[in-house]
């Protein structure tokens, strides 16, 4: 039983590795800039372009993967990670970190699919929650130390000492995989082609381009957190890197309140949330300059950001009930496909309009979300409309009494 304990924690290691990994960059996009001699837009391609990659291949990559070893595809995906980071600390050619950018990110949704799998297999049925609640918790925790930690390395030792701690985490993480995790050989190679009926109803497509939607609304603004706090706010890199802890901390702290909301009702908090997000931008906009509303407005920009991945997964969960495992691999490439457009966006309006103006283009995608939306929920309420309630006779035409 230790053991298991022992294998959960190293899965989840590898998910902290991969976030710190992926959104990381996020936090030292200034000093990547400079120090490669790229525009502030073309350096936000390094999270875009990563975020793109996984849209696109993401069923594809695991739908591949899924006659392989457990174990090795585990190790394989890490070791990438490891490699990649080590690529982005010694490179000094954008085009070069640009592609073990997007190298990574192939395998990014197999590791995270297989390690979620993995933990509910290694233990009882009824552990299985709790197991891969453990796995994904890296992903807060990542948030919430990974990108602050790799930020402040940044800028108080080097740009290559934060690429050297995400090696080293990630290198933990595959030495840990092989001690710990079994081998696990897939007795039957898994297909989606059965599962592919849920792309034939428009209202998941609606589904689909809400998530989309909510991830460009959440990233066309969080992608650049870094250049809105230093050009708006005219906060220090010290003072960066202690407002994306606390981003991250208050992050862990939202995951629970959104994900009571949503046992609550789920139907409102999905609407709720472009809502807020629309609020929240709103708000950072207008106390951007000023610098102690704007360290409490981070707080509250946490607070609802957290909720994005939670809520989104319910939303699209709840049109791909009859074929789960599909529907999060649909997931995982449009919520990246999201990021991919909101950075891209966002790296335009900074570019033309300044960085303030991020705040209006978060807002645009969440009344956007707000829409698509809202059409989604009129379908449900046209089809209440024409079936019969439980009990209701149906009359034909010919059905005629006095």
């Amino acid at each position: 039983m230790r053991k298991t304990s022992l294998t959960v924690l190293v899965l989840a290691l590898g998910v902290f590795g991969i976030i710190t990994t992926e959104m990381g960059m996020v936090g030292v996009l200034p000093q990547v800039s400079a120090e490669l001699g790229v525009t502030p837009s073309a350096a936000g391609w390094l999270v875009g372009a990563f975020a793109l990659v996984i849209a696109v291949s993401g069923p594809f990559t695991t739908l591949l993967a899924s006659g392989i070893d457990r174990k090795k595809v585990l190790a394989a995906a890490i070791a990438v990670f490891a490699v990649s980071n080590a690529v982005y600390a010694l490179t000094t050619q954008y085009e070069v970190m640009l592609a073990f950018r997007v190298i990574p990110a192939l395998f990014h949704p197999v590791f995270f699919a297989v390690a979620l799998a993995t933990a509910a297999r290694l233990v009882p049925a009824e552990d299985a929650t709790r197991a891969t609640t453990t796995v994904f918790g890296g992903v807060t925790v990542g948030f919430a130390f990974g990108v602050p930690l790799t930020s402040y390395l940044a800028e108080h030792v080097s740009l290559a000492s934060a690429f050297w701690f995400g090696a080293l985490v990630n290198l933990i993480a595959f030495v840990g995989i092989l001690r710990f995790v079994p081998p696990m050989p897939v007795g039957q190679r898994v297909s989606y082609g059965a599962q592919l009926n849920v792309l034939k109803r428009f209202r998941m497509w609606l589904t689909i381009a809400s998530v989309v939607l909510v991830f460009a609304a959440m990233f066309s603004v969080y992608g650049y957190f870094a250049e809105f706090l230093g050009q708006v706010t005219h906060m220090d890199g010290t003072w960066v890197s202690a407002m994306l802890m606390a981003f991250g901390v208050i992050m862990i702290f939202g995951n629970f309140v959104f994900g009571g909301l949503l046992r609550r009702n789920l139907i409102r908090t999905v609407v709720a949330y472009p809502v807020l997000c629309l609020l929240v931008y709103v708000l950072l906009y207008f106390v951007g300059p000023l610098f102690t509303p704007m360290v409490l407005a981070v707080l509250v920009w946490g607070a609802v950001h957290s909720g994005g991945l939670i809520v989104s997964q319910s939303w699209l969960g709840r049109d791909a009930a009859d074929a789960p495992e599909f529907g999060n691999s649909l997931f995982i490439s449009f919520s990246n496909l999201g990021i991919s457009i909101g950075t891209a966006v966002g790296g335009w309006v900074m570019a033309e309009y300044g960085a303030r103006q991020l705040a209006w283009a978060g807002a645009g995608f969440a009344i956007a979300a707000l829409i698509a939306i809202a059409l989604r929920l009129g379908l449900d309420r046209a089809g209440a409309r024409q079936t019969p309630s439980a009990g209701q006779e149906v009359r034909t035409p010919g059905d005629v009494r006095s």
